[in-house]
C-alpha cells in the first residue's frame, strides 16, 4: 500500500491539540484533503434490542453476505476526547463504526453513549470491569455481561446488538452461553486484529488493517490510543480506495 507519511502528520496535528490519552490493555492473545464522500444524517435512534441473524453462528467473526462492506469495531474505554476525535474523524469520511462499551466507562462517562448513538454508530457490551471474563466463574461472568447490559439500557433505553467478550477473541461455550441468557443471541469477534494497543505506531496499525481487511470483515480496534486516532484517515483512505465501505456491524450482517 501507498505511503501514509502526510496522514502521519495530519494526526500529530490532531494529537496534539491536547487530548489526554490513556492506555487501555488489549483485548486480543489541520483538516484532511480527502475527496469529500457523502455522509448519513446523524440521528437520535435508541440501542436496538438484540436480535439474531439467521444462518449466522452464535460467534460472528465477519459477515458472509459478499458486500463491499467492513465493520470497524472499537473496544470504548479510555479518554473521552480520544473517543470523541475518533467518532468525529469517522463520520467526517462518512463511516460508520461499532462501539463496545465497558460498563464502568459508562459509569465515568455517560454521556458517550447518546454520543455514539445520535452518530448512527452501533453500541454494545463488552462487560462491566473488563475483566479476563473466559477465567471466571459462571456468576462472576455473567455479573460482568448483565452488569454491563443495565448501564446500557439505563442510559439507552436498550441494551444494543452486540456483546464482546473482554480480554479474548472469542467466548468460551460457558460465556456464550451466558451471553445468550442475558440476551445476546450472538457473540462478536473479528477477523482482524489491528494490534493498536501494543501502540505500533500508526503506519503499523494502518498496514495491519489494510492487509487484512477483506469484504465483511470485522476489525477490531480500540478507544484510547494515540496511535488509532492517527491512522484512521489513513485506514478509511485505503478501504475507500478498494471499494470497501465502513458500515455498523448490524448493517454489515443485516
Amino acid at each position: 500500500m501507498g505511503r501514509v507519511t502526510s496522514t502521519d502528520r495530519r494526526g500529530a496535528l490532531r494529537i496534539g491539540t491536547g487530548l489526554a490519552l490513556t492506555s487501555l490493555a488489549g483485548c486480543a492473545p489541520a483538516e484532511s484533503s480527502r475527496a469529500p464522500r457523502p455522509a448519513r444524517q446523524p440521528h437520535r435512534a435508541p440501542a436496538p434490542g438484540p436480535r439474531g441473524f439467521p444462518g449466522l453462528p452464535v460467534q460472528i467473526a465477519h459477515s458472509p453476505r459478499g458486500r463491499p462492506e467492513v465493520a470497524l469495531t472499537f473496544h470504548g474505554q479510555g479518554d473521552p476526547g480520544t473517543a470523541r476525535a475518533v467518532l468525529a474523524e469517522a463520520e467526517r469520511a462518512g463511516a460508520r463504526v461499532t462501539v463496545l462499551a465497558v460498563g464502568t466507562w459508562l459509569d465515568a462517562h455517560p454521556r458517550m453513549a447518546r454520543r455514539i448513538l445520535d452518530g448512527g454508530h452501533d453500541l454494545g457490551n463488552h462487560t462491566l470491569n473488563h475483566r479476563d471474563i473466559n477465567a471466571l466463574p459462571e456468576r462472576a461472568a455473567y455479573a460482568e455481561i448483565t452488569g454491563c447490559a443495565d448501564r446500557l439500557r439505563r442510559l439507552t433505553g436498550g441494551i444494543g446488538n452486540w456483546f464482546r467478550p473482554s480480554r479474548a477473541q472469542r467466548a468460551s461455550p460457558l460465556v456464550a452461553r451466558l451471553a445468550r441468557r442475558a440476551g445476546y443471541p450472538h457473540v462478536l469477534s473479528y477477523d482482524v486484529d489491528s494490534l493498536d494497543f501494543t501502540s505500533p505506531g500508526a503506519a503499523a496499525v494502518t498496514r495491519t488493517v489494510a492487509d487484512g481487511a477483506r469484504a465483511g470483515s470485522v476489525v477490531s480496534l480500540h478507544f484510547g490510543y494515540a496511535d488509532t486516532v492517527a491512522a484512521l484517515p489513513a485506514v478509511l483512505d485505503e478501504l475507500h480506495r478498494r471499494g470497501l465501505r465502513a458500515v455498523t456491524t448490524t448493517e454489515l450482517l443485516t
